[in-house]
């Protein structure tokens, strides 16, 4: 079960966090992964780690916000691997300010990546997808779009968006066999979340208000991803799975 041999996966935001960790699960599953971020150099060192432990992956270096950049690349990845089974949005960015400081420049920047991307990517890979009859398109939300936090409007609002924006694209394209879903993390250890785990208070609120009693591991975002990709998830469309030790579960 879940075995993933000679699908192709595209990950965006691949090169460190949930991205990464996604990234792994899905190699390790079988699948031959792309990796994206902009930092080649930093896609290559990855691609390096999943080969030299016998795994495969390539590099699609780009900016998921430059859309011919992001229309030319996913083409690229299916004219070079001769198909495209699943694809991985994942990349995202935060910005934290209060509303009254937030900038309408940071809200868009915000939007462009972590809304507007997805949903120019997902176009694409439906162009591919669609012919083949067959896929999985794996979004990125956030338990923030359920339970918010003040200073990131801009992220909540994209998120909260992405999450509507996976169940129409369920329904659009479940008679195509194409599953749409995202996973909606709870509070990961990750590089983006730094400053939080290092401000004690912040830190100690997180681990007491999740059940868990704890952040989540990296590597336990890889599984719920590999699920939603496989064979067996054929009957699981437009759902939003949380991957939070609870956070949302609990008052």
């Amino acid at each position: 079960m879940f075995d993933l041999t000679g699908k192709v996966a595209l990950v965006t935001g691949a090169s460190r966090g949930l991205g990464w960790g996604m990234v792994q699960a899905l190699a390790r599953a079988g699948a031959t992964v792309v990796l994206n971020a902009r930092d080649k150099a930093a896609l290559d060192g990855r691609v390096a780690e999943l080969k030299s432990a016998g795994l495969k992956g390539d590099v699609a270096a780009f900016d998921v916000s430059d859309e011919a950049a992001a229309v030319a690349a996913v083409a690229a990845i299916a004219q070079r691997h001769g198909r495209l089974d699943i694809a991985v949005l994942n990349a995202g960015i935060q910005h934290r300010k209060p509303i009254t400081e937030f900038e309408t420049a940071d809200f868009r920047r915000v939007v462009d990546t972590n809304l507007t991307a997805v949903w120019l990517l997902a176009r694409e890979c439906a162009r591919i997808m669609i012919p083949a009859k067959r896929g999985r398109i794996i979004m990125t939300g956030s338990v923030s779009a359920f339970a918010a936090r003040p200073t990131i409007s801009a992220y909540i609002a994209s998120k909260g968006a992405v999450h509507a924006f996976t169940r129409e694209l369920a329904v659009e394209l479940a008679p195509h066999n194409i599953t749409v879903n995202s996973i909606a993390p709870g509070y990961f250890a990750t590089e983006m979340n730094t400053a939080l785990i290092e401000n004690k208070e912040f830190n100690d609120w997180v681990c007491k208000r999740t059940p868990a009693g704890r952040w989540g591991r990296v590597d336990e975002i890889g599984p719920p991803c590999v699920f939603l990709a496989s064979d067996e998830a054929s009957y699981v469309n437009g759902h939003i799975l949380t991957v939070d030790g609870a956070f949302t579960a609990s008052m």
